[in-house]
């Protein structure tokens, strides 16, 4: 029985040919992109290279390079650029911009030429790997490209690109982070000066705050859905990579662009492996720039502000740190810098005036300063506003209303007071879907947790990152989270399996030293188990991508409630040991005379009613006046009232003291042998718990404890040449209280 032989696999193969409708990674215009896999040329001989380049008039065609080299690879760049003019030029095209680019794979080659008509720039692209085929066994270029011509200029022209020429001054935002919080900014800001806005984004297209179309429309369709919305007057468009990849821009220009920063993300898709890469994606938006518009630029991100080299447009920097070389270029190209100084969002001018429009402190936004992320993309959105023309007034006026709210920001830094048995636990609900974002989300949730609490960590991401991605992402938050569960994802496996993710988070998690976890279906189960361990004070953040809407529902369930400005503030400050009247409490003791600082000390109490710290400072008061009496009152109603460390251990000191002052000797040893046993290290717990035992006549036992607790905590060298003895001599006194 007699069996065909078995084919070769073919020398050139025609893998993609992909019509980009508008400005994209190759022209500023529409693009037909040709990715030809050329193994056949990989692997020819030099000679039969060489014969090729002949063929097509390439006059350097003597160093072909090895077979299966880079530099044969870069021989076919050449090659295959002359093959696409050619079969152009027979076909009637006397002048077609192409450019060609190797690709991930050696053999691998992209060409990408302009159109403008759909039939025949389909047929032109699809006659290039035949072409060099022909060429390959040994075919004379007229002869290999003739048939081919023919088809293309028999090809029915088609329609052209499906672009949108906008009407409205229109920004374009894009980025790795920053980008649909930047997109709702400038949005606010534009609604706060009275214009009709729309915007499109991964949370769908919006107008005037409600959304027309839900879904993921931060590419060509949202673009194209926002310009055709009736009555509006200005476009605010977020731009992914994925869009512009696929189908190029949905626009021929916009007015102001926006690059809040590039980092590694989705590398492996799309034949963008590096973050160099990434970046020249994110470059698109600039070069579609008018030349008398605005290019915005993260001055802190190297890669984002070497894009100001391939503009039209005017370069306009945004950086936290004033002194940055960027500003200083980009006013020296007479552009602007949007910056902080002096603790304002400043505007820099070449005029050397600064403009400071609003506090850092008084952007609801920034979270009290706590968010420096949020910080960029305050001062992006800020220029971005002014770059359209918006007033200032409503530009300060935009970025002093705008929340951080499930209302106004949605899933990015959303922050819930959400009482529990154990106290009152912060939720932090982000879409941290890369190391950046978790970075950033472990940066606020660590800035909220109150001193000594706990940051819980609902861990999770979709499943197009790779492996190096996903075990960064563990070993970030096995490092900087307390407790650290996995919460899956499964509408955003995207080829994954949960088990396979999961096991990448954990090799992760193991190089912080993070041995176990437990998992979770669903990000919602993760957050509930995290919050029903969580203690008062403890932060719990969730990595939120698919339950937004179910998660919010649940917290208002718990009668939650979202955090504004004041709320945030007041856990910033507490995160750092202190209280938002630390100035005001400072200068209390600077008060000489008792009966003043006990006014102004019930001052302050009227103004924070049932604050806890606040009510033991005013105790502290009346103790320092001789009115322990009343002091007792109030160190116990501090207590009651939740009196946190560092302050929680000394109102009990206080209150013991003012207790055996008052005679109650009984009391004050149940309240300083409860100190004692939580604080066995502190030298002044033992002297006051001696103090209070030998009033209740024990005088030798409280001897034997405070020299026990000197031998224990004094580095004096005496105490250190002498602990044998002093340990001794405790000990007697234990045995014998009566000597």
């Amino acid at each position: 029985m007699s069996s065909e032989p078995a084919q070769s696999p073919p020398s050139v193969r025609t893998e993609e040919v992909r019509l980009l409708e508008g400005p994209n990674l190759y022209f500023p215009r529409p693009a037909v992109k040709v990715t030809l896999a050329l193994p056949g040329y990989l692997a020819a001989s030099p000679d039969q290279v060489r014969a090729v380049a002949a063929a097509v008039g390439l006059r350097r065609r003597g160093q072909p390079g090895a077979p299966g080299s880079e530099q044969r690879q870069q021989v076919l760049v050449r090659i295959v650029e002359r093959v696409a003019r050619s079969v152009a030029a027979a076909a009637g095209t006397k002048r077609l911009g192409v450019r060609t680019r190797p690709a991930g794979e050696t053999d691998v080659v992209v060409c990408a030429f302009v159109w403008r008509q759909r039939g025949r720039a389909q047929a032109l692209g699809e006659a290039i790997g035949p072409v060099l085929q022909s060429l390959l066994e040994g075919g004379s270029l007229a002869d290999a490209v003739a048939p081919h011509a023919a088809a293309v200029t028999s090809a029915p022209r088609g329609d052209g690109p499906r672009v949108v020429t906008p009407r409205i001054p229109v920004a374009s935002i894009t980025g790795t982070n920053g980008k649909t919080t930047t997109t709702r900014l400038l949005a606010h800001i534009c609604m706060t000066a009275g214009l009709t806005t729309g915007w499109s984004s991964t949370d769908g297209v919006v107008v005037q705050g409600e959304t027309i179309e839900p879904g993921d429309y931060s590419g060509p369709a949202g673009a194209r859905a926002v310009l055709d919305a009736p009555g509006v007057q200005i476009g605010i468009l977020e731009t992914a990579r994925g869009g512009m990849l696929l189908r190029g821009m949905g626009i021929t220009h916009n007015d102001v662009s926006v690059v809040t920063n590039v980092s590694a993300d989705h590398l492996g898709l799309q034949g963008i492996d590096t973050v160099d890469q990434l970046a020249e994606v994110k470059a698109i938006v600039t070069k579609a720039t008018k030349p008398g518009g605005w290019v915005v630029l993260n001055g802190e991100d190297p890669r984002v502000w070497a894009m100001r080299a391939g503009i039209r447009a005017r370069p306009w920097v945004f950086t936290a740190d004033p002194s940055a070389p960027a500003v200083r270029e980009a006013l020296g190209a007479g552009g602007r810098a949007t910056t902080v100084l002096d603790g304002h969002v400043t505007v820099l001018t070449h005029d050397g005036v600064p403009d400071r429009l609003v506090r850092v402190i008084d952007l609801p936004m920034a979270l009290s300063g706590l968010s420096h992320h949020n910080v960029l993309n305050a001062l992006a959105g800020a220029s971005a506003a002014l770059g359209l023309g918006i007033a200032r007034e409503f530009v300060i006026e935009g970025l002093r209303t705008f929340r951080p709210d499930d209302l106004l920001n949605p899933g990015r830094m959303n922050t819930y007071t959400v009482p529990t048995e154990r106290g009152e636990v912060t939720v932090v609900v982000d879409l941290a879907h890369n190391e950046a974002g978790l970075e950033a989300l472990l940066d606020v949730s660590r800035g909220l947790c109150a001193p000594g609490g706990r940051v819980h960590l609902a861990l999770g991401t979709a499943g197009d990152r790779t492996d190096e991605i996903l075990q960064a992402l563990g070993e970030i938050a096995g490092l900087r989270a307390d407790h650290v569960v996995a919460a899956h994802k499964v509408q955003y496996l995207r080829g994954r399996t949960a088990q396979d993710l999961e096991a990448q988070l954990r090799i992760g998690l193991g190089h912080a030293g993070v041995a176990d976890i437990a998992s979770y279906p669903t990000e919602l189960s993760g957050l509930q188990a995290c919050v029903e361990v969580a203690d008062d004070g403890d932060v719990v953040a969730v990595m939120c991508h698919a339950e937004r809407a179910e998660i919010t529902q649940w917290l208002r369930s718990l009668s939650a409630t979202a955090d504004d400005e004041h709320a945030i503030r007041r856990k910033v400050v507490r995160a750092r040991g202190e209280h938002e009247a630390e100035e005001a409490l400072t200068a209390l003791w600077e008060v000489e005379d008792p009966s003043e600082r006990i006014r102004l000390a019930e001052e302050l109490a009227a103004a924070h009613p049932d604050d806890a710290r606040i009510t033991y400072e005013l105790a502290g008061t009346h103790d320092a006046a001789g009115e322990e009496d009343l002091a007792v009152a109030l160190y116990e109603r501090a207590l009651a009232a939740g009196l946190r460390e560092p302050h929680r251990h000394r109102a009990q000191i206080q209150l013991a003291s003012s207790l055996r002052n008052l005679g109650q000797v009984q009391a004050a040893e149940s309240v300083i042998e409860d100190v004692a046993a939580r604080h066995p290290e502190s030298l002044g717990v033992a002297a006051f718990r001696a103090l209070v035992q030998h009033d209740a006549g024990h005088a030798s036992q409280a001897l034997a404890d405070l020299l026990t607790a000197v031998v224990a905590a004094s580095t004096d060298p005496d105490v250190a040449r002498y602990r044998r003895a002093l340990t001794a001599s405790a000990s007697a006194l234990r045995e014998h209280p009566q000597g």
